[in-house]
């Protein structure tokens, strides 16, 4: 009777364990789909931190995240400063881009380890064609009355239009942040035009922010179906990111699981 015993008892132990190993390999083969690498590329006036809100939940579901410095100082300065992220990376990525990042993630999302790309209220412009070039194609919105040049040739935004054009769906303590610690950017920069659009040859998503006040919203949704483009339109003001970071963080991991893998 023990004998019997004992090889029920075995038996029922033998079963557990395959099926826990079952379960393990289907858990492994889920973590192995889609990218597991994220690289967020910031745009003018701002830097890494306006990513902060959105790393911890990409990193919570297991995703490796580096948000680019961008100097902000030329197009090819920042497509190197983004190269130099992606190479960091161990395996496939997928880019993403704010802004004036849109125009960043187009030339350096050809690299061969860019599989998919991004873009949040983003600027996408076409092969031969620049930022300037791009936006001036849609009506002018009010933040670009609020734009201030300085003696060296680089551009700000008043503390007003941050305030009533740039982020004014946020709290009044994280506008201040954001008027002081602004990057200026390059006027220059600007005008330089892109050698080859990655967005081409790579999938592409695109959130378009409603409420946007830099980016006229008409052009963002005329990119995101040029792009032929997975699209989420939210009610936000440009920083998409900052106001509505879970909705941008499920849409960058829903982009990072069907994107696929190199």
């Amino acid at each position: 009777m023990k004998t019997i015993n004992h090889l029920i008892f075995f038996g029922a132990l033998f079963s557990i364990i395959m099926m826990l190993s079952t379960t393990e390999d289907g858990l492994a083969q889920t973590s192995s789909a889609g990218v597991k690498n994220v690289v967020l590329v910031h745009g003018t006036w701002a830097d890494g931190s306006s990513w902060n809100k959105v790393i911890p939940l990409l990193e919570a579901r297991g995703l490796n995240v580096i948000a680019v410095q961008n100097p902000l100082t030329s197009l090819a300065d920042d497509v190197s400063a983004t190269k130099r992220a992606i190479e960091l990376m161990n395996g496939p990525v997928l880019l993403v881009g704010h802004s004036w990042g849109g125009v960043v993630i187009t030339e350096a999302g050809n690299h061969d380890k860019v599989t998919g790309l991004v873009y949040v209220a983003a600027a996408a412009p076409d092969e031969g064609q620049s930022f300037l070039e791009l936006v001036q194609t849609a009506a002018p919105t009010p933040g670009n009355d609020q734009i201030r040049p300085d003696a060296y040739g680089f551009v700000s935004m008043s503390a007003r239009g941050i305030n009533e054009d740039f982020a004014q769906d946020l709290p009044e303590s994280e506008r201040k942040l954001m008027v002081a610690t602004q990057g200026p950017q390059a006027f220059s920069a600007l005008k330089e035009k892109i050698t080859k659009a990655a967005w081409k040859n790579k999938p592409s998503w695109y959130v378009v922010a409603a409420n946007d006040r830099m980016i006229n919203p008409d052009l963002e949704r005329k990119l995101a179906k040029k792009l032929n483009a997975t699209t989420l339109e939210l009610k936000s003001s440009h920083v998409a990111m900052l106001a509505e970071p879970e909705k941008v963080a499920a849409f960058i991991l829903e982009a990072a699981k069907k994107v696929k893998s190199m």
